[in-house]
């Protein structure tokens, strides 16, 4: 199959088709890649909005002793 050939399947598909096929032309290139680390982007913990969210709570003093009391009354049952 030549480049123009394959060029001509692609410009005569609606632009659906086409957005499809640049997605998986894109999917692949990103399975091939190996110059790039198959990791995750690593975040920031202390930027993320959920850090925090508990800090005034009184009941929570000491958070593994609290998880410790949820997981034993709750798989008792």
């Amino acid at each position: 199959m030549t480049h123009e050939k394959i060029l001509r399947d692609i410009t005569s598909l609606p632009p659906e088709g086409q957005r499809q096929v640049i997605d998986f032309i894109a999917f692949v290139h990103q399975r091939y890649d190996h110059s790039t680390s198959n990791k995750p982007p690593v975040s920031d913990l202390m930027t993320e909005n959920f850090v925090g969210i508990w800090k005034d709570r009184d009941d929570i003093i000491d958070s593994g002793a609290w998880v410790h009391h949820v997981r034993e009354s709750e798989w008792k049952k």
